[in-house]
């Protein structure tokens, strides 16, 4: 049932061999995807924990951050957090889904944008990321000033601990990069 690769620190399993929730989760995550990342395929070892990313990354999908803004958000996080699998994956998602141009992409790893409102998203996702969620007052504050809604200052958080989750969990256990490679700037 399992097959581990060169690299990642936990079983990567194959959804050709795969049994069981592992099975199930694999071929939801087929559908939901169109293809089943590296990090699918680590993430499988716990069947809930692809259930559990799959179920918030779908509610999110429902919300009011459209998905080139989610992409900007999972890129800022990835790189504030020094993940080099999701940088990759939400750079290549970005440009080729999001249609996001190089510039954009680029700046989204900074925070920045040459939209305002997309800016003053990200600023406030920097925010929570680096503060972890602390200075709440000022940085809610800034953020409506900005004109960032309270829908999405909440979806932003929100987006952050999916992040977190990932780039948390690709950093732990070392996921096999399945896109073309963008290393984290040095922070």
């Amino acid at each position: 049932m399992r097959e581990a690769t060169a690299m990642s620190r936990l079983p990567q399993i194959d959804p050709e061999n795969a049994t069981g929730k592992a099975a199930t989760q694999l071929t939801e995550t087929q559908k939901a995807l169109g293809s089943v990342p590296n990090l699918m395929k680590v993430l499988v070892n716990s069947p809930a924990a692809v259930k559990g990313y799959l179920a918030m990354n779908g509610a999110l999908a429902a919300g009011v951050l459209p998905f080139p803004v989610r992409e900007r958000i999972s890129i800022l996080a990835a790189e504030l957090n020094g993940c080099t699998y999701c940088l990759s994956a939400h750079t290549f998602s970005g440009g080729k889904f999001a249609k996001l141009s190089d510039s954009e992409l680029a700046a989204a790893r900074e925070a920045k944008s040459q939209d305002a409102h997309i800016e003053a998203i990200l600023t406030l996702t920097r925010r929570v990321i680096e503060g972890r969620g602390q200075g709440g007052e000022q940085a809610i504050a800034e953020a409506r000033t900005a004109g960032v809604t309270d829908e999405e200052i909440a979806e932003v958080v929100a987006n952050v601990a999916v992040n977190v989750l990932t780039n948390y969990f690709n950093e732990l256990v070392d996921t096999d990069v399945d896109f073309p490679r963008v290393a984290p700037h040095a922070h």
